[in-house]
């Protein structure tokens, strides 16, 4: 399994989460866990996803998808799960 994190933070509009979705299947990326929470007019996202069988390199992925997000005018970070876990680690 190729496990990465995707968090997503921005000003709720409809269709984010749709576009970011139809990218991750294009892409043949699963979603195995999806959170999402809005408070007001802001929203905030994280997946869990599985890239293994994704033919694009990470970089390349990661890359794709914060481009997604910056023409939504949302942030989006793509993390390797074992980066994300020792960066979160207490």
């Amino acid at each position: 399994m190729n496990r990465n994190i995707i968090t997503l933070v921005g000003t709720d509009h409809i269709g984010i989460i749709a576009k970011v979705c139809t990218y991750l299947a294009e892409n043949r990326i699963n979603i195995l866990d999806i959170t999402q929470t809005t408070v007001r007019e802001f929203i905030n996202m994280m997946m869990i996803v599985d890239a293994e069988l994704c033919t694009k390199d990470f970089s390349t992925m990661a890359d794709e998808i914060m481009e997604i997000g910056k023409a939504m005018g949302c942030m989006i970070n793509v993390q390797r799960e074992d980066i994300f876990n020792m960066m979160h680690r207490v």
